[in-house]
């Protein structure tokens, strides 16, 4: 790793200080590597979006001692629903059913999901990146231009006043949105999917809307299915309780600011009149994009830099924090030496065929999955037949929750099964599966296994054999940071059914066997990429 010889000097550059580039800052921060954070703006952009948090992404926030500051900015009071409805015709027609209720997979996750507008979450993760010596923060600066040289990359940023520099790293990651000045520098292409459809995003004020919705308590998001719309939705969420919203629809292509009636669409949509008072009229084009690369040689993308989508189900900001968890450990590990430059080739490996499956097996096809059913199910033609096909979507919206585990079955530096591939579909499941993330336990000392687990790898070890020593002394001979894990099979660890478990710094097994006699140096080769 090349030492910071100036202020201009840093192992990592990450040009976009938005969630996922502040949180790819702060895994790095925590592990002593030095970033430099380029962010245009100087206070986070008051747009609602990115609202739903996961258990997973709650994780993220746990281990960058970022939850209570993130919980505490809730816009929506602690004891009020999190999870959405979905409704037919209109919000209100009494058609309806919960939707995305992610409560439903909790027991398979440390930490409970979490709502707020993202400008708020970025706040936050703002405070938390602040409080580390090794992020050096530059708001209002904007990148012009990145160019790999042999031994690193030069990145030139200008601020509003024309003051130009020039930034030099080993490495350089694009956190800079769909429109990435890093990816378009870097030459990487897109493969892009266009609907055709022309959204736009109201933000509105409207008390009465909340007492219109009394009827339907513990909801912070609606979604509205219309034959008309095929396939596409009508959207409401809620940014606090009772007073602000947001709203996504389809609009003729041909909609601006002044040419259409905006405050009948929204009655047309909720199926009643209410006050409405707009705070903001915003277009985007209903597409979805996914970088052909995450990785040219020193040059990264992540989150919409690397892959956009709309905003349906907030899978967005989630897969974003999840690009930033998984870079961050493999850059520290390379910088710091433990790992190979080869581990990075896994980033890509991973998140991209991830990403395509979110896309692909999740959103897009509920897209879909919803066009059918409204063309073959009509309450005015067969309210019998509508009603029990209706009633049979509310179980498949439960499966669908269970099904959405994204993994790494098919990553290098798994021992994943014989033709694996990574994906995001998957099951929610106790047991320790190579490629999975890790499901929380208690451990004997009354802790949960993820209060204990490390930095680096962690083995927890319940072979009551010498594995777990075989295990350390590999680590100290090769260099990797390991923590170690010593208890019994029982009182709810049986469920891991593996009683040697090699967790990664990202909370995902590498490995996970019943065999105490393993080659540990082999299994943490690959682990780390050198084999």
């Amino acid at each position: 790793m090349r030492q910071a010889q100036a202020s201009n000097d840093a192992p990592v550059v990450i040009v976009g200080g938005g969630p996922v580039g502040m949180g790819l800052a702060i895994g790095l921060g925590q592990r002593g590597i030095k970033s430099i954070v380029v962010e245009r703006y100087e206070q986070p952009q008051p747009i609602p979006k990115g609202q739903n948090l996961t258990q997973r992404t709650m994780e993220h926030f746990h281990f960058w001692g970022a939850e209570a500051a993130l919980r505490a900015a809730r816009t929506i009071p602690p004891d009020y629903g999190i999870g959405g409805m979905t409704s037919h015709g209109t919000l209100l027609s009494g058609s309806n059913y919960n939707w995305l209720q992610r409560e439903l997979v909790r027991p398979f996750y440390f930490t409970d999901n979490e709502r707020l507008p993202q400008y708020a979450t970025e706040a936050v993760l703002r405070q938390r990146a602040a409080q580390l010596p090794a992020i050096d923060l530059r708001y209002g600066w904007t990148c012009q231009d990145v160019r790999p040289e042999a031994d690193g990359v030069v990145i030139e940023i200008v601020n509003r006043d024309g003051m130009k520099q020039s930034l030099r790293a080993d490495y350089v990651v694009g956190c800079d949105g769909s429109r990435s000045i890093v990816r378009e520098h870097a030459g990487i292409t897109q493969t892009r999917s266009d609907h055709d459809r022309l959204m736009v995003l109201l933000v509105f004020r409207s008390t009465e809307l909340h007492r219109l919705l009394s009827r339907y308590p513990g909801k912070s998001f609606y979604n509205v299915l219309h034959p008309d719309l095929e396939g596409y939705w009508k959207f409401f969420g809620r940014v606090d309780l009772g007073t602000t919203w947001f709203f996504h629809a389809p609009v003729p292509t041909d909609t601006t600011r002044d040419n259409f009636d905006f405050r009948r669409l929204l009655h047309e949509a909720a199926g009643a009149e209410f006050d409405v008072e707009f705070e903001h009229v915003g277009f985007w084009d209903l597409r979805f994009t996914l970088a052909d690369s995450y990785r040219v040689g020193r040059i990264f993308v992540a989150g919409d830099a690397a892959h956009s989508h709309p905003p349906y189900g907030g899978y967005g900001i989630n897969s974003g924090f999840e690009d930033a968890v998984n870079l961050a450990w493999k850059l520290a590990a390379t910088l710091h030496g433990w790992a190979p430059p080869g581990l990075l080739d896994s980033y890509d490996a991973e998140r991209r065929p991830v990403f395509a499956s979110t896309a692909r097996d999740f959103i897009e096809a509920s897209i879909f999955r919803d066009r059918d059913f409204l063309r073959q199910h009509d309450p005015a033609r067969d309210r019998a037949d509508f009603e029990a096909a209706w009633h049979a979507r509310h179980s498949g919206a439960r499966a669908e929750v269970n099904a959405f585990e994204p993994n790494y079955e098919g990553s290098p530096i798994v021992f994943g099964p014989a033709g694996g591939i990574s994906s995001a579909i998957g099951s929610h499941a106790y047991a320790a599966r190579a490629g999975h993330h890790l499901a929380p336990q208690p451990l004997s000392s009354g802790k949960n296994v993820f209060e204990e687990l490390g930095d680096g790898f962690t083995l927890i070890d319940m072979t009551n054999g010498a594995a777990g020593a075989a295990f350390e002394r590999a680590a100290a001979g090769l260099g990797i940071p390991l923590k170690l894990i010593r208890d019994t099979a029982s009182d709810g660890r049986e469920k891991y059914e593996a009683r040697l478990i090699l967790v990664r710094p990202d909370q995902f097994v590498a490995y996970a066997s019943n065999d105490d006699g393993v080659d540990a140096s082999r299994i943490l080769m690959r682990a780390v990429g050198q084999s």
